[in-house]
Parts: structure tokens; C-alpha cells; sequence
């Protein structure tokens, strides 16, 4: 029955299983299928649904609509209700329509809507998620399948590109100090008419892409203004691309890939560093991705966000002159060594967890200073960063070896957290609920395990001044440019 459905597809159709049983109910009905969607394909469905308070609400509601009874085995196979039938037909009609090989999550989506009497339908429907629109925009984009047994596989849209605006939906992006004029130039240039592409201009390491992620933050957050309510900021990079371009067959494809990205009519494009956007696609031919660019000023479509040094910038408009009506540049300033600090600060945590140590005050500031006076090659924040970074390693290397005991947990933590991955990938629902208790259970005897060693351990795992002033002496002895 599934022989169509993409791994996704049949993964919502699982996990819609799997709902259905938790709640105790004998047949998978629409709202388990939308469940089944909302945890399998979140880039969809935060496409259409916006934001991830809208994912939460249709849980709550779902779970205050439904008579909750004693769990069923998942080991049961739970037959799907007659809607729930009818949806997946639906599904497959829509695939039809719109010319797909194969049934996706999209199809599914679809399916919901046009089973206008379901209850998954009133859900998606109240939020203002409308049939005819997403069928409009699915039509427009087309459909990229993954090419099964050539010898060159072609990859898809997804594995080109990563939706920021997602990321920032699920607080995978770090926090973006002191540049709120930046961002907001950035955002009145998107709402141009006319030359409606950004492009950041500043030194490395002065924050071009913390640019970018601020702006897929606070679309995230709703707090950009109306014409930027459904936008979807799309990373798109050739460049990471680069190996598998061994063939002008994989040139063509990168322009129809990113025409496919560009189709859907709220993305927002971030391609990177212009000077090696266009590098590529003189050696690659792409004239459709330059087109994408030189094009967009006049017909309003596609909106894109690229990045360039003042010298690249100014090296590209000599090189290509239409840059300059297609885009509109915003000066990025390096950050002063005060906001720097404010920067290390933000992002300690995450850097504490990477090298499971913990930086002092004085080191932080010692880092903002030091960077500011004797780094060069980069500018703030981004030679500090560079800096923060190292001086953690040095603390980890000094930490020396993990003692037996805590070694062995971890070992069987690794084990344990392994085999519940494939658990979820098998969809084999009891032993991934006795595998995440093991898991807990070992991550709590690591850390009574940490105190236990902590006064044993060779060094302190605290990054201080002195960790520092140790790198900067070591990068004076031997030659580093960050």
C-alpha cells in the first residue's frame, strides 16, 4: 500500500500509529495523522503554521478533544479510520495533480485539508492554513526527487540548503549581540520594491552571518513587520556543494535546485559570499543562479542576502555591473571591545558545553582585550571568538586522561544512546521508552561520577586569565593567523 510513499511519508504514517496507541484509541484517526506530520516533517508544517506556539496549541487541543484511555501495545496494528483513509487517497490524487512520482508529506498535508470535515482539517483551517494556497505554492516549486541507483545521485533542495528561520524555531541558533541598526537595514532593504537584496558588506570576523541568523530570529519570533510574516530565510551554499561538481550535469542541476529554493514565495535567499557565488558560476555556468539575482529587482519574486568583504564588493560591481541595481549595500561595523564581552558572555554556555569546561569572568574579558589589541587578520567578534575558543581547548587538554570509572559510563552511555536512535529510526516504541530511562539513569551517574572525581582531576577545567595569556604566548611562538 505504502510502495509510493517517500521515508518520510511512511514515517508520519508510524509515528500517526504510534499516537493512536498513547491516547489508547483503536483506529488512527485524521488528528494522529497530523500529529504524525507535526514530529516527522517540522520544516513543512512550521512553513505553513509559522511558528512553533502553533505546533504546541494543536497538541493541546488535540489532547483536550480526545477521550484518553489505556495505552495500547504498539506491537498492535491500529487499521486507519474511514477519514483517515480517504485522506491518504486524497493524498495520492494530489500527488497525481501536481505530476509527483512519489507521495510526501506534502501530499499528506493536502490530504488533511481536503477532508474539510475531519478534525485535522478545523485545526490546520483555524490557523489560516488554506487548501488552495499551499496547493498554489507546492505547484510552483518543483518537485526534487532523489535519484535512486544512478551512478551520480543527485541530491535534493534540503541537502543544498538549510532553513534558518526553522533553526531559530527550534533555538538552534546563538544569541546576536549590538546589531540592531544592521538588522534593521537589512530588513528595510527587503522591503523594497526595487533592489529588495541586502548584501553585508564588512571585514572577516566582524558578524556578517550573525546578521543573517538575527533576522530568521526574529521573523521566528514574530517580530518582523507584515511582509516578512510567512518568509523563510533558505542558506543556500555552492560552495559546500563543490566536490560533487565533477560534471556540467551537476551545473544544470544546481540551477534548477536553486530556482526550486527561490520558486517558493517566501524565501529568502542567503548565498553566501558573493565573490565565490559568482566564481562558481563562471566555472560551472551558472547563469540561472546569476540570473535569479540579476532578475529579482524586476519582478519582485526572489529575495536573496549575500556577503562580501568592501573589497570583494567593490572587485564584483567592476566585474558585473548589474550588482549595483540588484543590490543594496549595508555597512556591517566591527563590534567595539565592550560589546565584544557582551558577545563572549552570550555564547559562553555553548562553548562550555563543546569543551565541557567553564570560562571565568576575567578570562572573558581577558579574551575581548587581548583580541582587540594583538589579534590581527580579523576584526571583533570574530578573532575573539577564535580566541575563546582555543583557550577551552588548551583547558580540555590539560584535564588530562578521564578516570576508568567514568570512562566505562560513558562508553555505555554511547551504546545506550545508539541504540535508542535506532529504536526511533525502527520505530520500535517500547525499547526506545526503556532505552531513553537507561540513558537517563547513565547521565545521572556521570555527573554523581564528575563530583566524585572533581578534586582528582589534574586541572580544574576553568578557563582563567592565566589559560589565555598562555595562548596568545603560544600563538606568538609559533606563527597563527585566525
Amino acid at each position: 500500500m505504502f510502495e509510493r510513499y517517500t521515508e518520510k511519508a511512511r514515517r508520519v504514517i508510524f509515528f500517526a500509529r504510534y499516537e493512536a496507541s498513547q491516547f489508547g484509541l483503536p483506529n488512527i484517526e485524521t488528528e494522529h495523522l497530523l500529529l504524525g506530520l507535526l514530529r516527522e516533517d517540522k520544516a513543512l508544517t512550521n512553513r505553513f503554521l509559522r511558528s512553533h506556539a502553533s505546533v504546541e496549541a494543536i497538541r493541546n487541543q488535540i489532547v483536550a478533544h480526545t477521550s484518553i484511555r489505556e495505552k495500547i501495545s504498539t506491537s498492535v496494528d491500529l487499521p486507519l479510520s474511514n477519514e483517515s483513509k480517504r485522506v491518504l487517497a486524497y493524498a495520492a490524487e494530489e500527488a497525481e495533480r501536481l505530476g509527483h512520482k512519489h507521495i510526501g508529506t506534502e501530499h499528506l498535508l493536502l490530504g488533511l485539508l481536503r477532508e474539510e470535515k475531519c478534525f485535522a482539517a478545523e485545526l490546520l483551517k483555524d490557523r489560516g492554513v488554506k487548501l488552495v494556497k499551499i496547493r498554489e505554492e507546492l505547484a510552483s516549486v518543483a518537485h526534487v526527487v532523489e535519484a535512486r541507483g544512478s551512478a551520480e545521485p543527485a541530491a535534493s533542495p534540503a541537502e543544498l540548503s538549510r532553513d534558518l528561520t526553522q533553526a531559530a524555531i527550534d533555538d538552534e541558533l546563538g544569541p546576536v549581540i549590538g546589531r540592531e541598526q544592521e538588522l534593521d537595514a537589512v530588513i528595510e532593504v527587503l522591503g523594497n520594491r526595487r533592489c529588495a537584496n541586502p548584501v553585508l558588506v564588512g571585514e572577516r570576523g566582524a558578524g556578517k552571518t550573525a546578521i543573517v541568523e538575527a533576522l530568521a530570529q526574529r521573523i521566528a519570533a514574530g517580530g518582523a513587520p507584515a511582509y516578512l510574516d510567512d518568509a523563510r530565510v533558505m542558506v543556500f551554499d555552492v560552495l559546500a556543494a563543490r566536490s560533487a561538481s565533477r560534471t556540467q550535469k551537476f551545473g544544470e542541476y544546481l540551477n534548477a535546485t536553486l530556482k526550486t529554493i527561490a520558486g517558493a514565495a517566501s524565501a529568502i535567499l542567503y548565498v553566501g559570499e558573493l565573490r565565490s557565488l559568482l566564481a562558481l558560476a563562471a566555472e560551472l555556468d551558472l547563469s540561472g543562479a546569476t540570473g535569479i539575482l540579476r532578475s529579482s529587482p524586476l519582478d519582485g519574486r526572489v529575495r536573496c542576502i549575500a556577503t562580501a568583504t568592501l573589497a570583494d564588493y567593490e572587485e564584483c560591481v567592476r566585474r558585473a555591473p548589474w550588482i549595483e541595481s540588484s543590490f543594496r549595500a549595508v555597512h556591517v561595523r566591527p563590534l567595539s571591545e565592550q560589546l565584544t564581552l557582551k558577545v563572549l558572555e552570550a555564547r559562553k554556555a555553548a562553548y562550555e558545553r563543546f569543551h565541557e569546561v567553564s570560562y571565568s569572568d576575567e578570562s572573558l574579558a581577558c579574551v575581548a582585550e587581548s583580541a582587540e589589541r594583538y589579534l590581527s587578520g580579523r576584526v571583533l567578534p570574530g578573532n575573539a571568538l577564535q580566541l575563546m575558543d582555543a583557550a577551552g581547548v588548551r583547558v580540555k587538554l590539560l584535564r588530562g586522561a578521564v578516570p576508568e570509572e567514568i570512562a566505562e559510563v560513558q562508553k555505555r552511555l554511547r551504546i545506550i544512546t545508539t541504540r535508542l536512535e535506532g529504536a526511533i529510526q525502527n520505530h520500535e516504541f517500547e525499547k526506545a521508552r526503556f532505552y531513553s530511562d537507561e540513558e537517563r539513569k547513565h547521565r545521572e551517574n556521570l555527573g554523581a561520577l564528575h563530583e566524585k572525581y572533581a578534586s582528582a582531576m589534574q586541572h580544574s577545567g576553568i578557563v582563567s586569565r592565566e589559560d589565555v595569556d598562555a595562548t596568545m604566548a603560544r600563538w606568538a611562538e609559533y606563527p597563527f593567523q585566525p
